[in-house]
């Protein structure tokens, strides 16, 4: 059996059906698709035969049904990159940047471990016009495959920090840059570099297809929906990481202050995530949005969590342990008042009223003894002087 020749023979000629693809991929003899040659047993070898390989037919054997993604996990580095290249490309302006996700799936859980930046360029006035340029991120998408073959494109990010028009335009785009055997849909991430933002930066998505009613006629269009994503990291990045936040870090910033401050960011991701549920409910009644049996059947969960705290015992309880806070805090507070008063008494005791007194007495003690010092050294000199006139008139 000869077996064909391909240009690159990573990618089976399945995966494309584009004509023109087709052609910048495949370094055949001819114009035609690519044949296999065999030859015929039980007939004489002069005889070939070919086979052309239909790429429908092995495209719809390959992909029979699409995976659904569960989660999302990004990495440090992502992060370090997509912060990069906001910098360098869109800082201080109201662009974006948007580059390619790397990484793999397993078991519908995608792992984004690295990513690089394309060229996008986007129009203010008409949202449908933008550019990304296809040949970069192919030439990306092969060097990053010679480095590291296990990381193939799994989506694209964005800095948003909203979805815009032009998104589900770019989904479709960067979905032809997927593998021939992956089952997985690409993922979109929204990557926050607003340095006020307390949450977790990213905020992943997949493309769904949703039947609208308009005008009568049912449609079949396609949006976004939200996925859960964490944050994760192997042992190295963690090194890392902890070894540039050392570097971050504040050394003048107590440990309690950064702790009040962790439990004030803290408590202020829960107002909102609370306003927010506020005006999802008061949505729903207004009839503005759709119910989601879900989110209702999760917002029951919560408040049936909640615990009771109108019991007599849970409010003893509670008061208590305020009033011991709050008397330690006091105590604290009088004895940090009377070590500064007692610094500060020291100091007008040592340095006077207005701090020159005692470098004066000091500075009064000292010529006394350079003084001294002086005749002495003048007194020895005379000694020496006499000594030896008396030696030369002898």
């Amino acid at each position: 059996q000869q077996q064909p020749c391909w240009a690159d023979p990573s990618i089976h000629p399945s995966i494309q059906t584009n004509k023109e693809s087709e052609d910048k991929r495949y370094s055949h003899s001819s114009a035609t698709k690519p044949t296999v040659s065999y030859i015929q047993r039980g007939h004489s070898t002069d005889k070939m035969a070919t086979m052309e390989v239909d790429d429908e037919e092995v495209v719809s054997k390959k992909i029979t049904k699409l995976a659904d993604v569960e989660e999302v996990v990004m990495h440090p580095l992502v992060l370090l990159s997509a912060a990069d290249h906001y910098h360098r490309v869109a800082r201080g302006t109201r662009k974006r940047a948007v580059g390619v996700l790397l990484g793999s799936v397993t078991q519908g859980s995608v792992d984004v471990t690295n990513s690089f930046a394309v060229p996008f360029e986007e129009d203010s006035r008409n949202p449908m016009v933008f550019y990304l340029d296809h040949n970069y991120l192919e030439n990306m998408r092969h060097m990053f495959r010679k480095v590291n073959s296990k990381e193939r494109v799994v989506g694209f990010y964005s800095t948003g920090p909203q979805i815009r028009s032009n998104d589900l335009r770019i989904h479709e785009i960067i979905q032809r840059f997927l593998p021939a055997s992956s089952i997985t849909p690409s993922i979109f991430c929204i990557i926050d570099v607003r340095p006020d933002r307390t949450t977790v930066p990213t905020t992943a998505y997949k493309v769904i297809e949703e039947v609208s009613t308009k005008d009568g006629q049912r449609q079949l269009k396609k949006t976004f929906a939200h996925v859960p994503s964490q944050m994760g990291a192997m042992e190295a990045e963690e090194i890392g990481v902890e070894h540039l936040l050392r570097d971050i870090n504040d050394p003048t910033v107590s440990t309690v202050a950064s702790l009040i401050k962790s439990k004030m960011a803290g408590l202020a991701t829960l107002t909102s995530k609370l306003v927010e549920c506020k005006d999802y409910l008061e949505d729903c009644l207004a009839g503005r949005q759709k119910t989601n049996p879900d989110i209702v059947a999760n917002l029951q969960n919560i408040v049936n969590l909640l615990p009771n705290l109108d019991t007599e015992e849970m409010i003893r309880s509670m008061l208590i342990k305020t009033n011991d806070m709050h008397m330690a805090i006091y105590l604290s507070s009088l004895i940090r008042t009377v070590i500064a008063l007692h610094d500060l008494i020291s100091n007008r005791i040592r340095f006077g009223d207005h701090g020159l007194d005692f470098l004066e007495e000091e500075k009064k003690e000292a010529e006394p003894d350079k003084n001294k010092d002086k005749t002495s050294a003048a007194a020895a000199s005379d000694k020496d002087a006499k000594k030896s006139s008396t030696d030369k008139k002898k």
